[in-house]
């Protein structure tokens, strides 16, 4: 049996911050961040690179501390005893590319008192490949399989999915679901606004802050956004971008976040572009951009 095996089971909050923040130097990287995890959710935490995101993961875990407020894993500090309960997939992965898929698999799991669990067949052809020459994938794959021999009961994925194929994603997408329906919190941080709709609830940070919560539909709320449609799409984007509007790219549609329509549409007869401009709702990616350029803390 693991070590988890034996511990008792906790429900309700497995992680959370209570106003929270970190410094380094004058550099703000996490400020004043109240949030929480519960057991059986799927809590997504987006933002831009530098948002803060994985610097408050590292408070979370007790991988680094606080400058300001506290933080909780399993109801208490997150100390080495509660961190065995806990499967961590960092940025990096956290395996050693000079081993071998089973050598890493019998490290990790030999670390928490676990058995190593038997391969998956994706895995099973090279197990004694160095885990350096696998594709991405695979070392994604197994990374998962290490996080979670032991059966956390807190799953913290840090950009999990990154650089996968579409049905790699989707297949730890379904681990990341199996694990939260047996009761285990799981926090994963994305870049991709389509892994958003797969979360329970979501936390948006900008600039250290923690600006919006809630789920998709919450935190898009009546925001809107203006869609531009025109053969003259690069112009037409470049126009927009320059009179300072929050524009960005759907394929070849232009997409102006939180905008007036007759004012685009104005700014690009100015310009001599002629479209379609059109009123739309707006996406979690918009709504993060508007939060992004008018932070509005909880």
């Amino acid at each position: 049996m693991t070590a988890s095996g034996t511990a008792q089971v906790h429900r309700g909050v497995l992680l959370r911050a209570d106003q929270v923040s970190r410094t380094f130097g004058g550099f703000v990287a996490v400020d004043d961040v109240t949030m929480s995890v519960e057991s059986g959710e799927v809590v997504g935490l987006l933002g831009a690179n530098g948002a803060g995101k994985t610097t408050l993961i590292r408070m979370l875990l007790g991988l680094i501390a606080t400058t300001v407020g506290d933080v909780e894993l399993l109801g208490g500090p997150p100390d080495r005893e509660r961190r065995s309960h806990l499967g961590y997939v960092p940025q990096g992965l956290g395996l050693y590319g000079d081993l071998t898929v089973r050598e890493n698999l019998a490290f990790s799991t030999q670390a928490y008192g676990a058995v190593a669990p038997d391969l998956p067949e994706a895995l099973r052809a090279g197990a004694d490949r160095l885990v350096a020459d696998l594709p991405l994938g695979l070392q994604r794959q197994l990374a998962f399989l290490a996080a979670l021999a032991h059966d956390p009961q807190v799953l913290v994925l840090d950009e999990p999915t990154s650089g996968v194929d579409a049905l790699a994603r989707a297949a730890l997408w379904d681990t990341i679901h199996e694990q939260a329906e047996k009761g285990v919190g799981v926090l994963v941080t994305t870049h991709n606004m389509q892994e958003a709709g797969q979360c329970d609830r979501l936390l948006l940070m900008s600039q250290a802050r923690l600006v919006a919560q809630g789920s998709e539909a919450e935190i898009i709320g009546s925001t809107t956004a203006v869609a531009v449609r025109t053969v003259d799409w690069a112009r037409a984007f470049a126009v927009l971008n320059e009179a300072g509007q929050p524009v960005m790219l759907a394929g070849r549609d232009v997409r102006v976040a939180d905008a007036d329509a007759d004012q685009v549409r104005a700014v690009l007869a100015a310009a001599g572009v002629m479209a379609e401009v059109v009123g739309v709702p707006a996406t979690i990616e918009e709504r993060m951009m508007v939060l992004a350029r008018a932070p509005e803390a909880l």
